[in-house]
Parts: C-alpha cells; sequence; structure tokens
C-alpha cells in the first residue's frame, strides 16, 4: 500500500513539474502568436460573435496612431478596433480593446491545454525514469549498508 502512495505522490509531483516546465515554453509562445494575430479578420469575426449585439456585423476599423518608444519618442502606428455595424451601416458599438484581450486569452487557453496534454504524454516515461533512480539508489544504500 505504501508503495501505491508513493507511486502516486511521485506521478503527481512529476506531472506538476511537466506543465510547469512545458508552460513556461509554450505559454509565452501562445501569448505572441495571439497578439500578433489578434487584429486579423479571423479575431474580429471570433471574438465579434460574443461582443456584439445581434443583427450588427463586426468589422475591422484601423486608423494611424502613435505610439512611445522606450526613450519617449512618439513613433507613427497602426490601431484597431472592433466595429459592430448595422445592417444600414451605421456603427452601433466600438470595442478598441476587449477583443484582443479575448483572443489571446483563447491562445492562451490552447497553449495550457496543449501543455497539459504533453504533460500526461512525458508523465508516464519521466515517473519510470525516477523510479528506477530512486530503486537504483536505494539498491546501492542496501549494498553498502551490507558490507559496512
Amino acid at each position: 500500500m505504501k508503495s501505491a502512495q508513493t507511486t502516486a505522490f511521485s506521478g503527481c509531483l512529476i506531472w506538476v513539474l511537466l506543465v510547469s516546465i512545458i508552460s513556461t515554453c509554450i505559454l509565452p509562445i501562445a501569448i505572441a502568436v495571439g497578439g500578433i494575430s489578434s487584429f486579423s479578420d479571423t479575431a474580429i469575426q471570433t471574438t465579434g460573435k460574443w461582443l456584439c449585439p445581434e443583427s450588427t456585423t463586426p468589422e475591422s476599423y484601423s486608423y494611424a496612431s502613435t505610439t512611445t518608444d522606450e526613450f519617449g519618442n512618439s513613433q507613427p502606428a497602426t490601431a484597431y478596433e472592433l466595429h459592430c455595424v448595422a445592417a444600414n451601416g451605421e456603427v452601433v458599438k466600438e470595442d478598441p480593446i476587449v477583443f484582443a484581450f479575448i483572443w489571446i486569452g483563447i491562445f492562451s487557453l490552447v497553449g495550457l491545454i496543449t501543455a497539459i496534454i504533453l504533460a500526461f504524454v512525458f508523465a508516464v516515461p519521466g515517473g519510470m525514469l525516477v523510479t528506477k533512480l530512486l530503486n537504483k539508489l536505494k539498491s546501492q544504500k542496501a549494498k553498502v549498508d551490507i558490507s559496512s
């Protein structure tokens, strides 16, 4: 019974460590991809389904803007917004940022799920490796105790 508890505990510990390690690689990439693609037509259409009122069409709207660099200088930039447009062409709702946060959140969630699945895939071989190492250490300790 004690061996089963130890194996379960070490398996959980290995899984948590693997999720942490894999997430540190995958999540920044997922967030970067989500941020870069947040102004795409796919992002606008997907998030617009949730943010726009019924009987409106989500559209991407871009305009020239400025941003500040690390030295405090203004630099030209392009800003993107989600506009919900009614059938008569009237803009019913403007969303400058929530759509991007939702889109990046979707990519972050996909990255986290990917990390969890990969951790499950690698947990069994990792657990077997740790068990072999622990058994080897125990057998070496037993040999040292016998010879003393």
